[in-house]
């Protein structure tokens, strides 16, 4: 383990053409750290003035050790390009994101208003489906989503919670608010490079620490196995919980390894499980142990053969009948994607309104869809400026951004946009709020979002923090580790810390 390089006396600074924010530059865009005038705001005074008393070449030294953490803990992801996977280590800036209390308080209360809704919509599609006969969601859009599982019309889940994990990804806008961008309700991944964030930036800066009163993010895997074990089926006994991993060629293997360990679960493969008489049973060398909980990390259509995909091997025969029996629980549920499909993501303020009583505390970004024929021809008219997205892709793939696109590639989406409208919404190109970011040995503005995770068992936890994504090529607005982006670490302040 590297040790920390040792800190600059704050009480000397460096010549200005060798502080690390000499020259930094806001654009037009929300600069987390800077107002339009470049005056740090109130919560990263401590912060602007420690950096602004390191040198670049100080700072140079500390990211390589970022790095080289990174890379002796083995934190990687894989990217697919050309039918092959490409191995990298997981990029860091070094530069926290920060977020006060009062502010992180309204985004928490969004998430929890948001997650609770779209359980609510979930339970309700797969029953009675009262929103869709009072046509509050065309029950069209519904039906026709490719996650849709008609399969689990009528069946009941666990507790009747669908989402047990989300990431909701936020951004904010030009004018300072934050925007719902889209929910992830599927299999949500990110989480261990937020704890793994952390754990490195402490190793590498840990007076930075001493400057603020930060709430810790490292209780969210016992946070997650209380919800795993909440959802079990009664057995009399603990529930064994495992998580199902597609193995170790996928992107986000070192999460699913990270998260079994630090929950002291198995991590298995489809090969690992079998089911007997509708109940799964784990492959061990002292026999067969029956296994109560599955937190799957792998989508709807690889789970079972016998129901979804004939072709998949990465699932397990029978698991989808011992979970319509009750006698295992999976998290997330089957179907959930549905509620985070692109096309059924305009309607979610509506659905708090519908089952909630209340207004929507976190706006979504403004959305057309193609389907709706006015929409259309102002999608059609305008890609030059607008982000055009597939409902069903996700990763920044099976994406169009208008401004940084060419003729021919808004030829091509022009085309499938009027054979499929179903399977595209389309945004106005937001200018995502920048922070300084640690570039070819200077601090400059990049675009950056946040994910926060959600968990929904007892209650619902807003694990304070999340991952602070970072477009890392100049003027990119893709954040996607697949794409080219980084992360920060973020820290939430303390109430009455911090400005």
């Amino acid at each position: 383990m590297p040790s920390p390089v040792e800190e600059p006396d704050r009480g000397a600074a460096p010549c200005p053409d060798e502080s690390l924010l000499a020259g930094y530059e806001t654009g037009r865009a929300y600069d987390e750290m800077f107002d339009a005038a470049g005056t740090a705001r109130p919560h990263y005074l401590p912060l602007a003035e420690r950096l602004g008393q390191t040198s670049a070449e100080e700072f140079r030294r500390r990211k390589g050790m970022t790095d080289l953490s990174m890379r002796q803990d083995g934190v990687g992801f894989t990217v697919y390009r050309a039918d092959e996977g490409i191995e990298r280590v997981w990029p860091m800036d070094p530069v926290p994101r920060i977020v006060p209390a009062e502010e992180w308080r309204r985004i928490e209360e969004g998430l929890v208003q948001r997650i609770t809704a779209l359980n609510l919509f979930l339970w309700d599609v797969y029953h009675e489906q009262h929103i869709l006969r009072d046509r509050v969601v065309p029950p069209r859009l519904v039906v026709q989503g490719d996650s849709f599982r008609r399969e689990f019309v009528g069946v009941d889940v666990p507790r009747k919670i669908y989402i047990h994990i989300c990431g909701t990804d936020l951004i904010r806008a030009e004018g300072g608010d934050y925007l719902v961008l889209e929910d992830n309700g599927r299999t949500p991944s990110g989480v261990s490079y937020m704890l793994q964030n952390r754990q490195v930036l402490k190793r590498v800066f840990p007076s930075l620490f001493a400057d603020y009163d930060v709430l810790p993010n490292d209780e969210y895997p016992a946070a997650l196995l209380d919800v795993l074990e909440y959802i079990a089926p009664e057995t009399g006994g603990k529930p064994t919980v495992v998580l199902l991993t597609p193995g170790m060629y996928n992107s986000a293997y070192f999460e699913h390894s990270f998260l079994a360990q630090r929950m002291g679960i198995e991590l298995v493969e489809g090969r690992d499980l079998l089911v007997d008489g509708n109940r799964v049973f784990m492959r061990t060398t002292r026999g067969l142990r029956r296994v109560d909980v599955i937190y799957r990390r792998i989508d709807d259509d690889f789970l079972d053969p016998l129901t979804f995909r004939p072709d998949s091997a990465l699932g397990v025969p029978g698991l989808v009948n011992a979970y319509r029996a009750g006698n295992v629980a999976l998290a997330n549920s089957i179907g959930t994607g549905i509620a985070d499909d692109k096309g059924i993501y305009p309607f979610v303020p509506d659905m708090i309104r519908y089952y909630l009583r209340q207004d929507p505390l976190l706006a979504n970004v403004e959305t057309f869809r193609p389907e709706v024929p006015a929409h259309m021809s102002h999608v059609l008219e305008h890609l030059e400026t607008m982000v055009v997205k597939r409902v069903n892709e996700s990763g920044g793939y099976g994406m169009l951004v208008g401004p940084a696109s060419t003729a021919a590639e808004r030829d091509a989406f022009r085309d499938a946009i009027r054979a499929h409208p179903r399977d595209f919404i389309a945004q106005p190109t937001i200018q995502l709020s920048t922070h300084p970011t640690f570039v070819d040995g200077r601090l400059e503005g990049r675009h950056v979002d946040l994910r926060p995770f959600v968990l929904c068992g007892e209650r619902v936890v807003v694990t304070p923090g999340g991952l602070t994504r970072v477009a890392l090529p100049k003027g990119s607005l893709v954040v996607n580790s697949s794409q080219g982006g980084g992360s920060k670490d973020t820290w939430v302040l303390a109430p009455g810390t911090g400005g």
